[in-house]
């Protein structure tokens, strides 16, 4: 069952039909792996987790970093890397930095975070030279599996964009979109979320949230239905919306979070984990290739299901015709 498939089953599927990220993984397996280059894997958690994406066939992995250091970790984690790739590089800088030449290059479709600051890696994926800018602002998209809601949630961003202007908004919805198509959501529905679910002068979350809507019924945002601004409650629970009267294509029933700023947005992923039972996966969009940023605490799923995550958008961007 692919992810679409699970959202046309309606609001009463429950959370005993299985993890929304094991089908994520289902539906990965049914595409070629991504060639990958990860950035300083010179830990055993992470280099045993894309040994272990790679042997799902998620990845196909480069390793890049300080070589005896990258052993080192082999070693300490009784892993074998006969046959794997490794581009050896002097320190963690310059492992992100050769990651992003890489992907520049082609030789690779995917980026994976090692044992290295987050950063470190951005900073080489944003630098205006030598890293992965596109017309797009980059932004970290959460696929979250919450088990008492019927569909993935998309939320974004909660993890690079700390006070994003409107101009920035755009493009962390449209991200966001465009992640939930690679996944199989054919039409998201976007709630732009604010505390309020009117439109209010003095809170510029609101007035953010009117004109993205309205943006996206210009045609400046695409592929996705997208309204706000819209509070967490009536944009996830059909009960709220419809006690505040609210006639929305979106509201008590959104498959994308957009939250006001970083505080918000993070607050929001870690609460629906620790407090929800919410499993997540990552990737960051709007660079030429997808990045995962995985990290050290992180379980199993989540690091399998970011490199699915990647490899989906990884093909889906390869065939997306072009706008």
């Amino acid at each position: 069952m692919t992810l679409a498939e699970s959202d046309a089953n309606g609001d009463n599927a429950a959370a005993s039909s299985g993890s929304q990220l094991d089908r994520l993984l289902a539906l990965a397996a049914e595409r070629e792996p991504v060639r990958t280059a990860v950035v300083h894997p010179c830990d055993a958690v992470s280099l045993t987790g894309a040994l272990e994406a790679a042997r799902m066939r998620l990845i196909e992995p480069i390793l890049v970093g300080p070589a005896e250091k990258i052993k080192a970790a082999a070693a300490a984690a009784d892993e074998d890397l006969t046959g794997i790739p490794l581009v050896a590089v002097e320190h963690s800088h310059a492992a992100a930095a050769e990651a992003c030449r890489m992907a520049r290059a082609g030789e690779v479709g995917a980026i994976m975070k090692g044992s290295l600051h987050t950063d470190e890696l951005l900073g080489a994926a944003v630098d205006g030279a030598s890293g992965l800018r596109t017309d797009r602002r980059m932004s970290h998209v959460f696929i979250l599996d919450v088990p008492t809601y019927p569909r993935p949630i998309f939320l974004s961003d909660a993890a690079i964009n700390i006070a994003p202007d409107l101009a920035t908004k755009k493009d962390i919805v449209q991200n966001a979109i465009d992640c939930a198509h690679a996944l199989g959501v054919a039409e998201p529905r976007v709630a732009v979320l604010a505390a309020v679910e009117t439109v209010h002068p003095n809170m510029s979350a609101t007035l953010d949230a009117a004109a993205l809507s309205k943006m996206a019924e210009r045609g400046q945002i695409v592929g996705g239905l997208v309204d706000g601004p819209l509070a967490f409650d009536n944009a996830i629970s059909p009960e709220a919306a419809a006690t505040k009267k609210i006639t929305s294509p979106v509201a008590g029933r959104a498959d994308v979070l957009i939250a006001p700023n970083i505080e918000a947005g993070n607050m929001l992923a870690k609460q629906l984990a620790y407090l929800a039972g919410a499993q997540s996966a990552g990737i960051v969009m709007g660079a030429r290739v997808p990045i995962m940023l995985t990290s050290r605490a992180d379980g199993r799923l989540s690091r399998l299901a970011s490199c699915a995550a990647a490899l989906l958008v990884a093909r889906h961007e390869r065939i997306k015709p072009s706008r």
